[in-house]
């Protein structure tokens, strides 16, 4: 587990001072910027170095042009963010435009003849790469497509080079699949499809060989890190990705899997310490180098009320990467996260 750089999603909404509780997933809001930038300020006293932002936009239209507006909440935190923090901590955002349309999906779509509505690959594809610009020129160190549009990251890194953002990284949600474990966060984004469902784009959770094709091909097209999407039920897929490519493979803890272990816990089932140790042991040992976790700022604080000191865990990271032989493909922290483990000398 301690081979493993861990990212804290959060949710960014435009109310300034908001601090909004999302149903039936304990634990986790809807931030304003200012409060946002209270609670980092507590996750990076707890040892979290990398952030993941969402947007959860009050106006939405048909083509989610609020993804790349420079004003919006994403673009703001990040900005605001890289003024609080600077280079001590690593930004990510989520490159989508689900919660931004007012239909709910991840993509523009068309009227086709016999008046049905599919994705304008096209359009979707330069809507994609605008947003992703836009967060970039905010403050974000990386990029994270999630629209399982194909060619997303070519379109996002050929853009990113073209205006000159050849630092910026793209980290490709290459295995999303359709899952049930997606309900929380659908209400925390209010992303939600109004009509039909995202089968159409995500993968079938029995489709392996599709997985990884799709996974090669993000790393063809300039993809700096992969991931798979929800982790727990495709622990195989992480494996697989983890050997078949040279980039860091990252694995999402969604919010079905967090929920599950929080509502367990609460009702007495296990123990809730025990239980995430377990889980993020096992994804990390399927080879995910990088977790994507609601409980990342908990299991932080965790490791320090145990006295886990940072050397400490280097220590385990390098004796875990030895164990796994030549086939795991960790996060190089000096150079993908560079400021994840800057951790403080005193006060410990």
């Amino acid at each position: 587990m301690a081979a493993a750089t861990y990212l804290y999603p959060y949710f960014v909404t435009e109310k300034p001072r908001a601090r909004e509780r999302i149903p039936h997933f304990p634990g986790v809001y809807r931030w304003g910027v200012d409060t946002l930038l209270r609670d980092m300020q507590a996750s990076v006293d707890a040892g979290v170095r990398a952030f993941l932002l969402f947007g959860v936009p009050q106006r939405k239209d048909r083509e989610g042009s609020g993804a790349w507006d420079e004003q919006s909440a994403v673009c703001r935190a990040l900005r605001h963010a890289r003024k609080e923090f600077g280079t001590h901590v690593t930004l990510v955002s989520d490159v989508c435009l689900c919660a931004y349309t007012d239909h709910g999906h991840c993509a523009i779509l068309r009227e086709c003849d016999g008046g049905v509505v599919d994705r304008d690959p096209e359009r979707t594809l330069t809507a994609l790469a605008r947003s992703a610009c836009a967060h970039a020129d905010a403050g974000a160190d990386w990029v994270a497509p999630s629209a399982m549009a194909r060619h997303q990251v070519s379109a996002i890194r050929r853009a990113l080079d073209d205006t000159g953002m050849h630092a910026v990284r793209v980290m490709g949600y290459s295995a999303k699949f359709d899952s049930n474990f997606y309900g929380p966060f659908r209400n925390a984004a209010r992303s939600a499809p109004r009509f039909g469902d995202r089968k159409s784009y995500q993968l079938d959770g029995a489709d392996r060989a599709g997985a990884l094709a799709r996974i090669r091909e993000d790393e063809s097209e300039g993809a700096a890190m992969v991931i798979v999407k929800p982790a727990l039920a495709y622990l195989d897929i992480i494996s697989d990705a983890a050997g078949a490519v040279k980039v860091p493979v990252a694995a999402y803890n969604v919010s079905g899997e967090y929920t599950m272990v929080k509502e367990g816990a609460r009702k007495g089932l296990w123990r809730e310490r025990a239980m995430v140790e377990e889980l993020m042991t096992s994804i990390a040992r399927a080879g995910a180098s990088t977790i994507i976790s609601y409980h990342a700022r908990e299991l932080m604080t965790w490791r320090k009320e145990r006295g886990l000191h940072p050397e400490y865990c280097r220590a385990l990271t390098d004796g875990f990467q030895r164990s796994c032989g030549k086939d795991f493909h960790p996060v190089s922290k000096m150079v993908l996260f560079p400021h994840s483990f800057s951790w403080p000398t005193t006060g410990e």
